[in-house]
């Protein structure tokens, strides 16, 4: 493709050499640049991508796309855009064949329940006789092909990349979880979205978007690329105080909720150990649904997916055949299998909102005695440690302090952080022994998360509850710069055979 025709979308300004080269490449990180690529000089937080334009041309770019004139070497051509990523996300869908073309589209965000929506759609998408491909927080996949997800929503050069090997592969459908950095970030420009879902806004990510309306500011965005794609439609769940918001902002929503103005609603449900029942209301009828996910925020997700297949177009039938179809999310109050009588869960649980929602669901089960293993990540938002310990100490019997990747903070100084909040609910930290013996209800610390889990898998007794939250579906564990592997359900499952389970 010529290095022009990328740009059909975009107003820019040439500068360098008068030339209009054959591209063979788009890039953003000058060491991975190719003869006859693009270096895209992107502005970043620590550094600028200008810095970096001898070390692209000398690797072969033909060409350099920046926000400021600058001086090039000899033979390089440039263009002067207002956005460089915008530039290099439409630039993507151009190089790449808009492979987001003329197929459905789903793109889901909002701070929790993306990943169990995205995975719900796509057992709706595959009941109505598609072949999606997913892309996530757990992996970018089209059905028994992964690839690993450093980002839950990739650069964009890479998103139109994989899309378009997953067209090529049979993929007649996408699924994708949008982050609000994506959004910021202009990843997902270009992409041809037919429905977008909303499913909630809490406090997360605080420290990138400056406060909460920065934060919705960044989420709005989807759904002003959906009002400028044709027949495409918002799905909002307006419990949500911000999807309130956002419902009056758009036009035409499917609203889903308990909220009883809501488009998609349930008439009556049931919640037990064994999933969730309802009746849903829809606006092209009622819904027999039935799943194994567990608690009214799950239900409350699935509500989510219903209304994203409304959307689509797709009937009921299919919308409930795609749900009961679905049998569990990995790292989503994924159950670990054991001997002991005891449920133990695994959950990606990382922010208030969501700690909260899980241990809620949980407490409402009404196990013996409830477990709770969890920590904060280093290098993130600060301000939800005291709130997530508050809530660990409110809803378990015994709560349990570790690390979580601590990246380049002292885990200590995090756990210290954590404990102010949950001193607001137990005064006073027990010692092992005293978690050991258990008599009332209270919490210790364990800052190594292999002992810490040992330690809680050990105490499980019959009717008891394990929930080992923070890292759900994660294999790795970040300590100072280092990713080492790390697996909470691998260690739950050691700890099981250290009881001879």
């Amino acid at each position: 493709m010529r290095l022009y025709n990328l740009f059909g979308h975009i107003a820019f300004r040439r500068f360098g050499a008068e030339s209009d080269p054959e591209i063979t490449g788009l890039h953003y990180d000058s060491r991975c640049v190719r003869p006859g690529g693009v270096f895209f000089a992107l502005p970043g937080l620590k550094t600028d991508g200008t810095r970096f334009i001898d070390q692209a041309a000398a690797q072969g770019a033909l060409a350099v796309v920046s926000e400021k004139q600058c001086d090039l070497p000899r033979g390089v051509t440039g263009i002067q855009v207002h956005s460089a990523r915008q530039a290099m996300a439409w630039a993507a869908a151009a190089f790449w064949g808009s492979p987001t073309s003329g197929i459905p589209v789903v793109g889901v965000t909002g701070t929790n329940g993306k990943t169990t929506v995205a995975y719900l759609i796509e057992g709706i998408l595959r009941a109505a006789g598609c072949r999606p491909a997913v892309l996530g927080t757990i992996e970018y996949r089209l059905g028994t092909r992964r690839l690993p997800s450093p980002h839950t929503t990739p650069e964009s050069t890479d998103l139109q990349r994989i899309l378009s090997d997953f067209r090529k592969e049979g993929a007649d459908a996408a699924v994708m979880e949008v982050s609000s950095h994506a959004l910021a970030q202009h990843r997902v420009d270009g992409v041809d979205f037919n429905v977008g879902v909303f499913t909630n806004l809490t406090p997360e990510h605080l420290d990138y978007h400056g406060d909460m309306e920065g934060y919705y500011a960044s989420k709005r965005l989807l759904f002003s690329l959906l009002e400028t794609l044709p027949g495409s439609r918002a799905v909002i769940n307006i419990d949500d105080p911000s999807g309130v918001r956002l419902a009056q902002e758009v036009t035409g929503p499917v609203t889903c909720g308990f909220t009883q103005t809501a488009a998609v609603r349930p008439r009556d449900f049931s919640l037990s150990l064994t999933g969730i029942e309802a009746a849903v209301e829809t606006p092209a009828g009622t819904l027999d649904l039935r799943s194994s996910l567990l608690g009214e925020f799950n239900l409350q997700n699935l509500l989510c997916a219903v209304g994203a297949g409304i959307a689509l177009g797709l009937s009921p039938e299919e919308i409930a055949k795609g749900l009961a179809d679905v049998p569990s999310i990995p790292g989503r109050l994924e159950r670990i299998e054991n001997g002991l009588d005891s449920r133990i869960l695994v959950d990606y649980a990382h922010t208030g909102d969501a700690l909260d929602k899980a241990l809620r669901t949980l407490a409402a089960l009404r196990p013996r005695r409830i477990i709770t293993v969890f920590g904060c990540g280093g290098d993130r938002d600060r301000g939800k440690r005291p709130v997530m310990g508050e809530i660990a100490g409110r809803y378990s019997d015994l709560a349990i302090l570790t690390s979580d990747n601590p990246r380049s903070e002292n885990p200590q100084e995090i756990l210290k952080e954590v404990r102010s909040g949950i001193r607001r609910v137990h005064p006073r930290e027990w010692t092992r022994s005293e978690a050991e013996i258990g008599e009332g209800r209270g919490f210790t610390t364990i800052p190594d998360r292999r002992e810490a889990i040992g330690f809680a898998v050990s105490l499980l007794g019959p009717g008891d509850l394990l929930l080992v939250a923070g890292k759900g579906h994660e294999d790795y564990q970040i300590i100072g710069g280092e990713r080492l592997h790390f697996d909470d359900r691998e260690e739950i499952r050691r700890a099981l055979r250290a009881r001879g389970e």
